[in-house]
């Protein structure tokens, strides 16, 4: 069973994430609501001149917008409708059954949010910076190719007992089938890799681990493949 040693080395909270919203992004979404020849904007303008065009359409009209942009593929116009209303109060990205969308629940969210003002839930999500080393160099070969299912276990024991993930999925932590992680955890980057080390940066929801803070250096282990 590889063993490990997980230290936090950083923590900090994030109101929106990192490259969520490009300027072809926004150009795009402009196009969709019919805005006048968004070409000409200056791309340095065009998150801004996205937000003013947003508010120019009544908050559910706009939230119906945004989601249509960002989910569209996955949901029909009815749910778009349901769920455009629904979001100017309730946090999707924590709240819905879909686990799939939560980031772009967030990411849709967060648009509105700062375009309105605050009259959408406000988003936040967690960045930190996690080193993990292996107990040898045939351990830190079972992360050579990490899923998120292998970070949520790494980081589940840093967590108290009572922590979301621990309550929802301590079955999955504990091993076996976890689809559900990758849809928990945002994004993880490997760097600094040694030879009995590596350090990831990872980005997800407070609403899952925004514990994780109060994490000190640790021991853990991960199942027998």
């Amino acid at each position: 069973m590889p063993a490990f040693t997980v230290e936090r080395l950083s923590f900090q909270h994030l109101s929106e994430l990192p490259n969520a919203w490009q300027s072809a992004d926004y150009l795009a979404l402009l196009n969709q609501i019919d805005y006048e020849n968004p070409e000409a904007i200056a791309p340095a303008e065009l998150a801004d001149m996205t937000k003013m065009a947003l508010t120019d359409l009544e908050p559910a009209e706009a939230a119906e917008a945004v989601l249509t942009y960002t989910a569209a593929e996955e949901l029909t116009k009815g749910q778009i409708d349901q769920l455009a209303h629904q979001m100017q109060t309730e946090k999707l990205w924590e709240e819905n059954p879909n686990f799939a969308l939560h980031q772009k629940f967030f990411n849709a969210t967060q648009l509105l949010y700062d375009a309105y003002n605050g009259k959408f839930p406000h988003p936040q999500a967690v960045e930190f910076k996690v080193k993990i080393t292996a107990s040898s160099p045939d351990d830190l070969a079972a992360l050579d190719h990490a899923t998120a299912a292998t970070l949520l276990r790494l980081l589940a024991p840093g967590l108290s007992d009572r922590a979301l993930l621990h309550r929802l999925f301590s079955d999955q932590v504990a091993g076996g089938e976890f689809p559900e992680a990758a849809s928990i955890l945002w994004q993880f980057t490997p760097s600094e890799k040694t030879a009995d080390s590596v350090v990831y940066d990872i980005i997800s929801s407070d609403y899952w681990l925004e514990d994780f803070k109060f994490a000190d250096t640790y021991e853990a282990t991960l199942p027998a493949a």
